[in-house]
Parts: C-alpha cells; sequence; structure tokens
C-alpha cells in the first residue's frame, strides 16, 4: 500500500506529518517503541527540510511517500529547495554521539538517530530536487496489516 502527504514548509506543520507517519503506521502490528522511532526518524528529516532547505518558508512545500511492503517501510521525502543544508554532504559525515559531546556540535544528533533507527538512509539530488530514502525491514516485527 502506497500512502501519500504534502506539507507545506513550516515548523507548525512537523505536528501535522508526526499525525501523518503514526496514522499510516498505526494500521500496521508494530511495537510501540518501533512505532515512535519511526516518527521520530521522519520527523527529524522533515525538520531539516523545514528549518535548513526551505527555510522555514510556508509558501515551499515537501511530500512524503510511505511505502509499506511485505518485509519492509520504506519512506521517501522530497524537497525541491537549496538552502544552507546539503544533505549528501551531511550523511557523508558520520560523527559519534562521543564526537558530537567533546566538539560540542550545533547538530548532527538529528542525522544520527536517523541513521540509528533506519536499515538503510539514502539521498540523492535529481531533477533539482533532494530524495530521501529511508527503509526499515521488518523481519524481526511482528507484522501484518490490519483488516
Amino acid at each position: 500500500m502506497i500512502h501519500y502527504y504534502k506539507a507545506n514548509c513550516h515548523s507548525e506543520n512537523l505536528k501535522l506529518i508526526r499525525e501523518f507517519v503514526k496514522i499510516v503506521l498505526g494500521n500496521l502490528h508494530l511495537t510501540e517503541n518501533n512505532l515512535n522511532q519511526l516518527v521520530l526518524a521522519v520527523d527529524e528529516v522533515c525538520t531539516n527540510i523545514i528549518f535548513h532547505s526551505a527555510n522555514n518558508n510556508p509558501n515551499k512545500t515537501l511530500e512524503i511517500t510511505i511505502v509499506e511492503n511485505a518485509d519492509s517501510l520504506e519512506f521517501e521525502i522530497i524537497d525541491r529547495y537549496s538552502g544552507q543544508f546539503n544533505p549528501i554532504q551531511a550523511l557523508q559525515v558520520r560523527p559519534t554521539l562521543q564526537n558530537i559531546i567533546e566538539e560540542r556540535r550545533k547538530g548532527g544528533i538529528g542525522l544520527l538517530l536517523v541513521r540509528n533507527i533506519m536499515d538503510e538512509v539514502e539521498v540523492s539530488h535529481e531533477n533539482c530536487q533532494n530524495i530521501w530514502r529511508l527503509r526499515k525491514m521488518l523481519k524481526n516485527e511482528p507484522y501484518s496489516h490490519s483488516a
């Protein structure tokens, strides 16, 4: 099954994005812990897009697609804006939590969380847009579609 959501790039819409992801994933039999982790991962990516790529401009939008597969969930998040945040470069940097603390870095924890939650994290720049692809394998999760 495929689920789609489009939101304006304003911080007030982060709550609506989280609710959309919770509703979609709430129809699956995931543990509460896994559900919350997946919502957090999508929220972190969308927060970066809203604040760093779209500069919290409500006239800009982002798109989220969630694809339910038999053994995985795939999240695709698209933005078409270039701010000061380069997601491809950001994913190439792989700090540890200890590095972030020692260097007193302002950012980096969110993407570290996303990498730890998801099984695959990819970002590409195609046709003037950044495309985030996040995948979570469900092989160890008691998973089934709700009727």
